[in-house]
């Protein structure tokens, strides 16, 4: 029987919950595929992974192909530091100009847009590029939404003396946490294996569990991995919500309401979660 294909972000964000999974710490059955959003979302819809780490927004847009996994999600209640706007002038002065988006991104370009319209007030273009090799090439862009690890890399970029955190914005607009990424099941896959994908989600909520619970184990190994010092790191993972209840639900709600009064979806989707009857 072939494992389950389980698609991880391949960023620092996510070491917690995947390290145990990753080194046998709790034992599983699955085939970890790591990638950016922008590839785990492909990827979860054209259904060549089983269950997935994936944008808020693939969510919103796909929600009928999926169920959200129950307790997990990562996001902030204020300063995520990994989802920036790195800006030459400050944001309200944007209007005209335009912004280089990682390609690795979908739920934080849209979110950009909504807080440009509805915060800022300004109407940019856009332009995809991988923004640390244009700045190495020589090129300097108006502003860059730098996500991840290259945010974190790039965050005191002399050139860019104005960098605005999209969680902390986000809160500025509406007081509620963020929810960059969710973690999603193939629908018709959990019909006809739900036992082994029940057992899936489950090693991913022991594997937040474990990460919550040894945080200074997992800054240490992050550290080895960036630029970062381990207090900078411990910043960074303090700053992170791996929750999803109910304020975390409202939030996501919240943006997905934002875009469709914007045109970006064309429906707000319910949040439906694994059936409740999975087995043990």
């Amino acid at each position: 029987m072939n494992p389950i294909r389980l698609g991880r972000i391949g960023y620092l964000n996510v070491l917690p919950i995947y390290h145990p999974l990753e080194s046998g710490l709790i034992g599983n059955d699955c085939e970890v595929v790591s990638g950016p959003p922008s590839e785990l979302n492909i990827l979860m819809d054209e259904g060549k992974l089983d269950i997935s780490a994936a944008s808020s927004v693939e969510y919103a847009r796909h929600a009928d192909k999926y169920y959200l996994v129950p307790d997990i999600a990562i996001g902030s209640r204020g300063p995520v530091q990994s989802v920036l706007l790195l800006s030459r002038c400050p944001a309200r002065e944007l209007d005209g100009k335009s912004i280089l988006v990682s390609a690795q991104t979908h739920t934080s370009a849209t979110l950009l847009r909504v807080l440009q319209a509805e915060l800022w007030h300004v109407e940019t273009g856009y332009a995809t590029g991988n923004a640390t090799a244009i700045l190495e090439q020589g090129g300097l862009p108006d502003a860059i939404l730098a996500i991840g690890d290259e945010a974190l890399n790039l965050r005191h970029h002399p050139a860019y003396p104005h960098r605005i955190d999209l969680g902390e914005a986000w809160r500025e607009l509406t007081g509620l946490p963020f929810i960059f990424g969710v973690w999603i099941v193939q629908r018709e896959i959990w019909n006809t294996d739900r036992e082994r994908l029940s057992r899936a989600a489950q090693g991913l909520l022991e594997g937040k569990k474990w990460g919550i619970g040894h945080m200074d184990r997992v800054c240490a190994m992050a550290t080895e991995e960036s630029c970062l010092s381990e207090e900078e790191m411990r910043s960074y993972f303090q700053g992170l919500v791996y929750e999803f209840g109910d304020a975390e639900q409202q939030g996501l709600l919240t943006f997905f309401n934002r875009l469709k009064d914007h045109g970006l979806i064309y429906r707000v989707p319910e949040l439906r979660f694994l059936p409740t009857d999975a087995p043990a």
